[in-house]
Parts: C-alpha cells; sequence; structure tokens
C-alpha cells in the first residue's frame, strides 16, 4: 500500500477527467469467494481498481466519489466480535478510510440509499459478486454489468471507463518500481525453473518449484503457470508429463509482488540442453523478432506496426528456410504471418498482467481511430496503441506449429498458394517457441523491466543449461 496522498492524487486525476459528467461513481472491491463452503475461500485477491485509487486490501468495501459536491465515501463494517474471535482485531472501517484519504465511511449496507436517485457511474465487473451486487442496486440484469470481453460492458460508465484507463495506462515512479521488483521475482523464478529442466523429471515437479519462489517472496503466480513440452498448445496448464529429450520446453510465468503488482516471462529450453538444427533455426527468428519489436519501441510508434514488422521478419526467415514463398508485403498484408504465430505480439501489464482487459480489450489497447483486424493473430493483438511514455507491455513473439490449424488452411486454401505443406508436414512433432520480455516504454526510448535479463538468445540459453 502506497502513501494516503498517492491516492488522493489519483482521485483528484479522475474527478477532473470526469469534469462536466454529473453524478454518483461508484467503486466495488471484492469480496471473499467461497471455494466449497462459505468459510472455505478461493485465495484473496482485491479488484485491481480499487486497488488503485483506494488501496484498501480487504474484503467487502465499497466507495462512492460525488462528482457535483466532491464528497468521498468508504462504505464496509467493522469487525464484531464473533470476526475477532476467528481473525484478530482489524482497525476500524474510519481509520482504514482515514488512511488513504477519505474523510467520510459508512456501513456497506448504506450504499443503496446514497446512491438512490442519482445518476450512478460504474465499471465493468470483473466478478460475477459485483455484477450482481451491481445489477441488485441499479435494476437491471447481472450480466448487463459483467465484463464483456473486447468491447466493455455496454451499462458500464463510457467516461468513467475511459478515463481511469488514461490514468492506469501511464505508470507511475512508483509503480514502475513494483514492476521492477515483480519481474525480480519471476527472473528467480524462471531461473529455478530452468535449473529444474531435466530428462525423466515430472513438469509439475519444476512447477512446484517455480511456485514455491512466487509464494516465499511474493502474493504468488500472476496467472497460472504454463509449463509444457507442448508449445503449440498456447495455455497448456497440464503437467503430468515426463520431460523427454529432444524436446522444446515453454515456460510462460509470472510472480505477483505483494503490492500486486505483476511480471511475465517466457522462455522456450531445449529439454537436452541443445538445439537441434531445426530447433535453432526456428528459435533464431523468434529472438530476432523480439530483438527488432524492443528496438522500434519508443513514444508516438503503434505498437500494430511493431507486430506487422515482427511479422514480416518472421516470413522472410521462413521463407529463406522453404516455408513459406511470395512477396513479403503481400503476405503480411494477407495475414500469412497468422497460421505461425496467431496471437497478438503483446499486452498492456501493471496490477493485471492483462492490465484492465476487464474494462474493454480495444477501449484499453486501440487508439480512437484504430480497429482490430479480422485476421488470424493480427485481430488477437491486444495492445495496438501509439505508445508513450509509462506504458508498460509484453514483447513476445512466437512461431508454433499447429497440425489442426495447418491442415485447416490446406483444406480452405488461405494461404493462396504460399504455403510449402509437404515441408511444414516435418515440423508437425515440433511443438512451439515464445519468448517474451516486459518492457517500459520511456522518454528516449525503451528498457527491459527488472535488473537482469534472462538468457535468450540461442548461445546464451545453451551456456546457460550447460552450467546449470
Amino acid at each position: 500500500m502506497f502513501a494516503k496522498e498517492v491516492y488522493i492524487n489519483r482521485r483528484k486525476a479522475l474527478v477532473e477527467k470526469m469534469k462536466g459528467e454529473n453524478g454518483i461513481i461508484l467503486f466495488l472491491g471484492n469480496v471473499e469467494s467461497p471455494a466449497q463452503y462459505r468459510d472455505n475461500c478461493y485465495k484473496w485477491r482485491q479488484d485491481s481498481n480499487w486497488l488503485y485509487f483506494f488501496g484498501i486490501d480487504a474484503p467487502r468495501f465499497a466507495a462512492t466519489i460525488d462528482l457535483e459536491s466532491g464528497v468521498e465515501t468508504i462504505y464496509a463494517d467493522d469487525f464484531d466480535l464473533d470476526d475477532i474471535i476467528w481473525t484478530g482485531p482489524m482497525p476500524s472501517v474510519r481509520e482504514q478510510a482515514e488512511s488513504v484519504g477519505v474523510g467520510r465511511s459508512a456501513g456497506y449496507g448504506d450504499i443503496a440509499a446514497a446512491i438512490k436517485g442519482r445518476k450512478v457511474h460504474f465499471l465493468p465487473a470483473s466478478r460475477e459478486y459485483n455484477a450482481i451486487k451491481l445489477a441488485g442496486l441499479l435494476g437491471f440484469d447481472w450480466q448487463e454489468a459483467f465484463s464483456a470481453g473486447k468491447k466493455g460492458c455496454a451499462r458500464a460508465s463510457e467516461p468513467l471507463v475511459r478515463a481511469v484507463i488514461s490514468l492506469r495506462l501511464v505508470k507511475e515512479d512508483i509503480e514502475i518500481a513494483e514492476i521492477d521488483h515483480a519481474c525480480e521475482l519471476g527472473y528467480e523464478m524462471h531461473t529455478v525453473a530452468r535449473k529444474g529442466i531435466r530428462t525423466g523429471r515430472i513438469e509439475q515437479t519444476i512447477v512446484g518449484e517455480m511456485e514455491s519462489v512466487s509464494l516465499g517472496r511474493g502474493w504468488g503466480v500472476s496467472f497460472p503457470t504454463i509449463l509444457t513440452q507442448h508449445g503449440e498448445i498456447f495455455h497448456c496448464h497440464s503437467h503430468e508429463c515426463l520431460i523427454e529429450p529432444g524436446k522444446l520446453m515453454v515456460i510462460d510465468a509470472g510472480v505477483e509482488n505483494n503490492d500486486h503488482y505483476a511480471s511475465d516471462f517466457t522462455r522456450t529450453y531445449p529439454t537436452a540442453g541443445r538445439f537441434t538444427q531445426m530447433q535453432r533455426d526456428i528459435y533464431q527468428t523468434v529472438y530476432e523478432c523480439n530483438e527488432l519489436a524492443f528496438a522500434m519501441v519508443r513514444p508516438g510508434v503503434a505498437y500494430r506496426d511493431c507486430h506487422l514488422a515482427a511479422a514480416r521478419h518472421m516470413l522472410d526467415n521462413l521463407g529463406q528456410l522453404g516455408l513459406v514463398k511470395g512477396d513479403l508485403d503481400e503476405m503480411v498484408a494477407d495475414g500469412v504471418a497468422g497460421l505461425f504465430m496467431p496471437h497478438g505480439l503483446g499486452h498492456n501489464m501493471g496490477l493485471d498482467v492483462h492490465d484492465m482487459e476487464d474494462l474493454g480489450e480495444d477501449l484499453v489497447g486501440y487508439d480512437a481511430d484504430q480497429s482490430r483486424s479480422p485476421q488470424l493473430g493480427l485481430g488477437s493483438l491486444r495492445m495496438a496503441r501509439r505508445l508513450q511514455p509509462g506504458n508498460v507491455i509484453t514483447d513476445e513473439p512466437g512461431i508454433y506449429f499447429i497440425p489442426a490449424l495447418i491442415e485447416q488452411w490446406k483444406k480452405d486454401g488461405t494461404d493462396k498458394g504460399r504455403i510449402n505443406y509437404n515441408k511444414l508436414e516435418t515440423y508437425y512433432s515440433f511443438g512451439g517457441i515464445r519468448l517474451e520480455d516486459d518492457v517500459l516504454v520511456t522518454a528516449g526510448g525503451a528498457r527491459r523491466l527488472g535488473s537482469r535479463r534472462l538468457p535468450i538468445s540461442p548461445d546464451e540459453v545453451e551456456a546457460a543449461m550447460e552450467t546449470d
């Protein structure tokens, strides 16, 4: 939790951005969520927008900001004796409100009376409880309050959503320090993972070793760990396989520190310690795409253009390997790279590993004059905006050989004769490669977050694995 002045200034900035709007802003923090029964809950995690503006990391809090009077109020209930027996004493609601610069407090049950008859601005709910609570308070179907993917929630206040996005997209110095710290923890976790890759071990053993770092030094993982010898499966969360020689191990994992800022790194390792020539050729291409994208990052550059430049370089190299043929610019324009990289180059990162995407991917990741492409790959780009200092983004190109997708393109003629399917069949058991760093946009360009960089070039990876 930061000093109370941080939260005061953030709320002042929000109200300034909402100038011209009337009514009241309603923020709902999260409540505890039962796993099997009421007193056995999932691990507690506060709502990120609540943390950003109010900082109180405890369940069942809410707040209002009156846009007309400027009055701020926090709503929660003080612990009674039954609570204290189980959890110990807690500061009063008034004390907690004062700790973040809010002078008024009331009971959680007083929210309805406070907003009655007022225009209410609210954000999309990322959890069902909050959606149901909003619907009950405001009188509409709860699903209308729930986060609605790329376009956001139609019932939510667009002025409030846009104001929050504009503030959270540009990280303050104190936030950058937190993300640097999360990246240091991520470095440690990934180093443990790399050292644990040995033929015959079960993948789950490495995951346990990794996540012990995240829990011993931070809040835990920032998303469910991806560790797999089937890198062509983007979100493979099963870890029951034995490590086999000659495979590629994709490890996509991050740490959330105790102040809830995230890191997100991906590395791909040869399980035998050295790449085959086929693996090295593809790995080198992904590595070059990662370096190219980073070199382009600076204020004013659209991250969409970084994605397209990486796609062009990828197709150029794959052409030299005999996998594709044709005019590079035409192949990029027609989305041929999507066969090999069906995801975008990166996303925003901060209090959420995919920062603010519950507010609507398009609103968060696209400027007003940009629109999402229908193409495979480019259409999955979560961050396309023109970059500005303080943006924190991921740089994560990849190449994957997905037999079912390749066969579908072959059947449909999607590639318009540009793919060498006969040669591509020799890659059906290859898997995939992804390489991801976390990047801060600075006034003069960019820097990678954290004080160190995980080994990434083919030679660095082999040398690190030999030392391990």
